[in-house]
């Protein structure tokens, strides 16, 4: 099993996942008149197979325990069934994630989701796994959040950007994040209790409970949908292959993420691998910014915000790696 045995390897790694979160989105701007309740079928195929190929590859390159096949066999079914629990968590907050999005645009519920996962996500695993310095680690999760709110102040600063906010939106954000950070804790649990899951085992797991998850919440929101018209599945069978590829891409982007993401937590801990994924805004921002010309037009309060949104990411970068050395 492949593993970072230094820090700087697994610092590369958790700034990759951000990447990765940050920019998987852009495979559904791609799709044409395609829904996201139809899009997300071909999304959660797609993590669970990056998942599969990366634990039967990087996960499976040394024939011991750790393998992924043997350490299968060898773990409890209570961290498989914590894997698999945490991923339909997970898969439940995406779709309201995205629902809020919809509902009441990025700039408030990015900050809104965001925000409140970073805080539960970071709180919940350090106290079942307290690695790095407890001050700085905090800091750093502040300003990661303090960049969450501005990235949501930039959006907000744009003309076109702006909608009503309902109270069904907000309270949709909410829960959004609490679950968003709840999938956390499961999966600190499931690999470092009895005998622990692999990151590479977790993985498969997780994706696997998001992929079974939607066969519950997202028929539900086809039917009942948050925003918009019920949706059928006569959609998904007439939607372009160019469409469906786009979904597995999708997948595969946040699928590598997630798994970089937790074998980074194998050397420094859920929380802190964590508080670095989810600021993945900014990489979303990036692409807003150079690729989709989301901010074309928007005046020096909206460039100011994105400024100092970046210098927020950059120092709660430097606090949560200096948390991780001073442990």
């Amino acid at each position: 099993m492949f593993v970072p045995e230094s820090f700087a390897l697994a610092l590369l790694m958790m700034v990759t996942s951000t990447v990765c979160w940050g920019s998987w989105a852009n495979t559904y701007k791609l799709t044409r008149n395609y829904r996201f309740e139809l899009f997300y079928w071909d999304y959660a195929v797609g993590i669970f197979l990056i998942s599969l190929v990366l634990a039967l590859t990087l996960g499976s390159i040394r024939p011991d325990q750790q393998n992924f096949l043997a350490n299968v066999r060898a773990a409890s079914g209570g961290n498989i069934a914590l894997a698999i629990f945490g991923g339909a968590i997970f898969n439940t907050a995406n779709l309201l994630l995205v629902a809020g999005i919809e509902m009441a645009g990025l700039a408030v519920a990015f900050p809104i989701s965001i925000g409140i996962a970073l805080v539960v996500g970071v709180a919940l695993s350090y106290l079942l796994q307290p690695k790095g310095d407890p001050l700085l680690l905090g800091l750093g999760v502040v300003l990661a959040i303090l960049a969450v709110v501005l990235i949501g102040k930039a959006y907000g600063n744009i003309p076109s950007a702006n909608k009503a906010v309902s109270r069904k939106s907000v309270v949709v954000c909410i829960i959004s994040g609490v679950l968003m950070g709840s999938f956390a804790p499961f999966v600190t649990r499931a690999m470092t209790s009895g005998v622990p899951l692999t990151p590479y085992s977790i993985s498969v797991f997780f994706t696997f409970g998001a992929l079974l998850c939607c066969f519950v919440v997202n028929i539900y929101f086809m039917r009942r949908p948050l925003v918009g018209e019920p949706v059928g599945f006569t959609g998904y069978f007439k939607a372009r292959p160019a469409d469906h590829t786009l979904g597995l891409l999708g997948g595969a982007i946040w699928g590598l993420g997630m798994v970089f993401n937790f074998v980074a937590a194998s050397l420094v801990g859920v929380a802190i691998s964590y508080a670095i994924g989810q600021a993945s805004p900014m990489v979303a921002a990036l692409w807003g910014v150079f690729v989709w010309r989301e901010f074309r037009g928007a005046g020096v309060k909206a460039r100011s915000y994105l400024a100092g949104m970046f210098a927020c990411y950059v120092l709660a970068l430097v606090l949560i790696a200096q948390a991780y050395r001073n442990a």
